[in-house]
């Protein structure tokens, strides 16, 4: 399929999905929130073990509707020395986000677009949570059409390197198929209330 016919596709869904979104259930955030801890955790002890030092993970403030991250931030923070939390700064558009580090009462600023950021210093995520509007099982991932996780990713993880990224988003977001280009990159992991999907992609 061409790019254009690409990004047609990708609108098109993307729009299906904006009318069919229902916001989270406070159950659901919090199982949602205990899957993503639950991987983290382990992985976190992994990383600490190898590198010596605490697994940044690269997260987002959430906006008014969306799965609230702040529960699982919180409790990263409280892990102490196995996880540092930094969160994503909007940057101008056609750049990759940016991460700044988190702690609780951190001050937040306003950033583009109704997100906010933390005042801390910018960090290199090394696992990625990716927001998203739609997925599928071979870990297609739809965004908001933006690019910036598309920039992000592929700043974060050159091909050839492993994608240590988890998508996050409901059950029900899920699609037969999410259109995607040949620069568009496939997620290992989506958790949801409901699992921590293993995709195609992680194989």
């Amino acid at each position: 399929m061409p790019p254009h016919a690409v990004e047609g596709e990708k609108r098109r869904l993307r729009a299906l999905c904006g009318k069919a979104r229902t916001v989270p259930l406070p159950s659901q955030n919090n199982a949602l929130c205990d899957r993503l801890a639950q991987h983290l955790w382990m992985h976190g002890r992994q990383h600490r073990h190898d590198k010596g030092r605490a697994l940044v993970v690269g997260a987002v403030w959430p906006l008014p509707g969306e799965v609230d991250l702040r529960p699982l931030c919180r409790r990263l923070a409280g892990y102490g020395r196995l996880f540092n939390v930094a969160l994503a700064e909007t940057t101008p558009a056609g750049t990759a986000l940016r991460f700044r580090r988190w702690q609780p009462g951190s001050a937040m600023v306003q950033g583009r677009y109704g997100t906010c950021h933390p005042k801390g210093i910018v960090q290199r995520p090394d696992v990625l949570l990716v927001p998203l509007v739609a997925w599928d099982e071979h870990g297609g991932r739809l965004g908001y059409g933006g690019g910036y996780y598309d920039r992000t990713l592929a700043g974060l993880f050159p091909p050839g390197q492993p994608v240590q990224a988890l998508g996050f988003a409901l059950e029900s977001q899920k699609v037969p198929h999410v259109p995607m280009g040949p620069h568009d990159v496939s997620l290992p992991f989506i958790a949801t209330e409901m699992a921590l999907h293993a995709t195609a992609a992680a194989f």
